[in-house]
């Protein structure tokens, strides 16, 4: 398949195809690290639809005509954007392969992410910036890799680019279908603190339900923080969680599955102020990130799930954040 690699022939090296996201994901599945299996659309299957499309000069002109002052001017270039991304179809041949590798991963649900080629690397971390939608079924996941590609043009990524000096560098995307994991616990870990930058500290965050939650700061997790060295749990902050995020399970009839309806939130009540992972799953969690962080030689940041007392690795990206 030319627009299709399954992680499994994925490697670090391959960001410029498949974007930090695919390329980590591969990186991490020929480690042997446990990562929920899927592929990558490769950033030649955006490239190659714009080209035949002929959006490559709409896309140039809009972006032009971008005035970063004027958030006016940035939404309309959005809008427009997004929408001829989203109205104009795919090239069949690509749907084909896209729909015969979904086929071959065999996952009821999947979560699709968007992979920058230009995210985690010395240009610029696109991390945060591009959509993800999770627990996306079969009939939805053309259109959710359309919205992905799309998602380059989002109001934020604009200013991004001006910020980052991108508006004349090209930027394509790839977007990773992986089996969904419906987490009854998830979280970020950093494998160096974050704040003091102490290299033996690693910090764990955990909360209930599905990690995007936590990723984008809608609920307080408990807070673990690991001497590496001593392999010993040095301090344990159990965060209040109100409410979880979860597959929502059947939709009424008629109802338009958009992302906020795939998943929606139940209230925690006195659960949420329980500690989220016991001690010895802190400590099994910190072995599995110290191995992340010995295998690629520098300080990550993690975004992991746990099913069924099993962890799975989502994520793994350098910090970007350190000073030292």
């Amino acid at each position: 398949m030319s627009h299709i690699k399954f992680f499994k022939q994925l490697s670090k090296s391959d960001v410029d195809i498949a974007g930090g996201k695919g390329a980590s994901l591969g990186e991490m599945t020929q480690a042997k690290i446990s990562v929920p299996p899927g592929f990558v659309v490769l950033s030649n299957a955006f490239d190659r639809f714009i080209e035949e499309t002929n959006l490559k000069e709409e896309i140039r002109a809009r972006l032009t005509e971008v005035d970063p002052q004027d958030t006016n001017s940035v939404d309309r270039a959005s809008n427009i954007l997004r929408d001829v991304i989203h109205d104009t179809p795919m090239p069949k041949d690509l749907e084909k392969e896209i729909l015969t590798a979904l086929k071959k991963l065999d996952a009821k649900f999947v979560a699709v992410r968007s992979s920058a080629t230009a995210e985690d690397s010395s240009i610029a971390s696109w991390a945060g910036e591009l959509e993800t939608y999770l627990n996306t079924e079969k009939k939805n996941v053309l259109e959710r890799v359309k919205q992905c590609w799309s998602s380059l043009f989002t109001p934020r990524a604009i200013f991004y680019r001006h910020e980052k000096n991108l508006i004349d560098h090209y930027v394509s995307v790839a977007v990773v279908v992986q089996k969904m994991i419906q987490s009854e616990i998830s979280g970020i870990a950093f494998t160096v603190h974050p704040v003091t930058e102490d290299t033996d500290q690693m910090i764990i965050e955990a909360g209930f339900g599905l990690g995007e939650a936590i990723v984008s700061g809608q609920v307080t997790p408990d807070s673990y923080i690991i001497s590496k060295s001593e392999m010993s749990i040095l301090d344990i902050n159990i965060g209040e969680q109100g409410r979880m995020l979860v597959r929502k399970t059947g939709n009424k009839k008629g109802e338009e599955d958009e992302e906020n309806k795939s998943n929606h939130w139940i209230a925690l009540n006195k659960k949420g102020a329980q500690q989220k992972l016991s001690g010895k799953e802190i400590m099994k969690a910190a072995q599995l990130f110290v191995h992340i962080e010995k295998h690629y030689g520098f300080p990550c940041d993690i975004e992991w799930a746990m099913e069924g007392e099993k962890f799975y690795i989502t994520q793994s990206r350098p910090i970007t954040t350190l000073k030292k």
